[in-house]
């Protein structure tokens, strides 16, 4: 946790002891009341934050911001919805490296039941992104879609970006290969664990998106989106 991330509503209202950012502040920080640390607000600005009181059962502290909001890297990501924890792998990384948006859609080989994770349906996923903007130093924390199929989602998506599909299977281009203005707003797409299957493609390519590759090696899916964001963020200068 290299930086303690705050929503608005929380700034000078108690923190229970057993919160993990208090946890954190006391336990690994060793702050004690009076002293200060790097916080942030969510998807605002990032500054100290100041221990006003420091009790048993609670935590109280004040913000002062020192710089303000970033602007989120222009890059979509477009996951097949995988298993529940390569999905929490994904949420975390992801926001890390940095993203505008990730979608996990329902694929033609998708497993139905994985949106029915407690992931998904008791908000889990949330702490998951605030863990990876926590580590990256951002106050960032992109939306997250995880209740749509393919093709709703391709509707849904910003249209202008350029659209690329990573594919082991079809795609003839490697992804290192395909150059980029500096900060090209993109659209990135990996298909489940399983891959894309054909009418998935089919929707790709109806959808604008041209298809890459990472290379002869199959990859694990959350290994292949850190590999991808990397590449992407490398040959548009966003790294």
């Amino acid at each position: 946790m290299n930086l303690v991330l705050f929503r608005p509503a929380e700034v000078g209202q108690p923190l229970r002891i057993d919160d993990p950012r208090t946890r954190h502040v006391l336990d690994v920080l060793h702050r004690v009341e009076g002293d200060e640390f790097d916080a942030g607000l969510i998807n605002g600005p990032r500054g100290k934050a100041r221990i006003d009181r420091s009790t048993a059962q609670e935590l109280r502290v004040s913000f002062r911001a020192e710089s303000p909001a970033e602007s989120p890297d222009p890059l979509t990501l477009l996951v097949g919805l995988p298993r529940p924890q390569t999905a929490r792998d994904i949420l975390r990384e992801a926001t890390t490296l940095g993203l505008s948006a990730l979608y996990f859609v329902a694929g033609e080989k998708s497993e139905p039941s994985y949106v029915q994770s407690t992931l998904w349906r008791d908000g889990e996923w949330e702490r998951h992104v605030i863990a990876g903007a926590q580590q990256a130093f951002s106050t960032l924390v992109p939306p997250v879609t995880f209740d749509l199929r393919l093709a709703a989602a391709l509707l849904a998506l910003p249209a202008g970006p350029r659209r690329v599909a990573l594919d082991n299977y079809e795609a003839t281009t490697a992804f290192a290969a395909m150059r980029f203005a500096p900060a090209e707003p993109l659209v990135l797409a990996l298909g489940p664990e399983r891959g894309w299957g054909a009418d998935d493609r089919a929707l790709l390519r109806s959808a604008g998106f041209t298809f890459g590759h990472l290379g002869a090696r199959v990859l694990r899916l959350e290994t292949a989106v850190v590999a991808a964001l990397t590449l992407a963020k490398a040959a548009r200068g966003t790294l």
